[in-house]
């Protein structure tokens, strides 16, 4: 009698450790998880700020460069794609965020051509609201590349616990999958070449 009890409680010991175990795992990898959709949230926050500051960037430069049309329609229609690729946080996969960051990139270039023919108007330059915007589009531009930054190292942690035994035995039965990353633009570990 005395040795089916003991036996009888060690398994209930057993089993209640397991599920306690279980449910930490399981809690961890749930604020993890919630902790690289809120890290996403603010990336696509700081892009959206970019894409709000265009459209004063772009009527303030249409006014002085009106024969730069095409510049400014190239602008135009890259933010536009921009803003209608969107990646659904609870597909944080590495294509998806690639498709992301294809679409930022070109926006980011079409602005890059747009404030390189600035240089052609001094007046533009030295108008106060274009110089207030361009600063507002350099600090978003930083924002940018730190919320970068910590949405990736948020996803390395996640993909951490994910990936470590035991708890990846966890993270399988319910469905935690690995989240993708940022990762720098084609061509972006070449320095370019600068010509005088």
């Amino acid at each position: 009698m005395k040795k089916g009890l003991i036996a009888l409680i060690a398994v209930v010991v057993v089993v209640l450790g397991c599920f306690m175990w279980g449910k930490n795992v399981y809690n961890s990898l749930v604020t993890a998880d919630e902790d690289v959709g809120a890290a996403w949230a603010q990336v696509e926050n700081v892009y959206q700020r970019r894409a709000d500051l265009i459209p004063n960037l772009v009527a303030t430069v249409k006014g002085y460069a009106e024969h730069e049309s095409s510049t400014l329609e190239s602008v135009i229609a890259a933010r536009s794609k921009a803003t209608q690729v969107t990646v659904n946080p609870e597909d944080l996969s590495e294509e998806a965020i690639a498709k992301f960051n294809e679409a930022q990139g070109e926006l980011s270039s079409a602005l890059g051509r747009l404030l390189m023919i600035t240089e052609n108007y001094p007046d533009l330059k030295a108008n106060q609201n274009f110089s207030d915007l361009q600063a507002q589009l350099e600090g978003t531009e930083n924002r940018i590349a730190t919320e970068r930054m910590k949405f990736n190292e948020t996803a390395r942690s996640y993909n951490t616990m994910v990936r470590k035994f035991p708890d990846n035995i966890i993270a399988s039965m319910f469905g935690f999958e690995k989240k993708g990353y940022f990762e720098a633009q084609a061509g972006a570990e070449t320095a370019p070449k600068v010509e005088f």
